[in-house]
């Protein structure tokens, strides 16, 4: 009885579409049944990822719907994520006041 061959993350990857990034993502999400072969490296069964394709109307990566952002979260996160270079900004601001306000 010979074995089947297991499908490797590239591969899968064409078969249905997406990124290889989106196939570990979902991989490890539990979407799409994995194996690690000498724990790890991940491979699929070609039935599954057949199985997987015929009953998913559309590609699995893009089931996850967008969410618009409103504008108090784009501003909250904007200032969460450049925090530091604001704070060193201003401090470079206040220095060159301090500075040429003594000649």
């Amino acid at each position: 009885m010979a074995e089947e061959k297991l499908l490797t993350v590239r591969e899968v990857a064409s078969l249905l579409g997406v990124s290889e990034k989106e196939v570990v993502d979902l991989a490890e999400s539990g979407a799409i049944p994995a194996y690690k072969v000498g724990g790890v490296y991940l491979r699929f069964k070609r039935e599954q990822v057949k199985n997987l394709r015929k009953y998913s109307r559309a590609p699995a990566a893009k089931v996850v719907a967008k969410q618009k952002a409103s504008f108090k979260d784009r501003v909250s996160d904007f200032f969460y994520f450049n925090d530091f270079y604001i704070l060193a900004g201003m401090l470079i601001i206040l220095l060159l006041l301090i500075i040429f306000q003594g000649n």
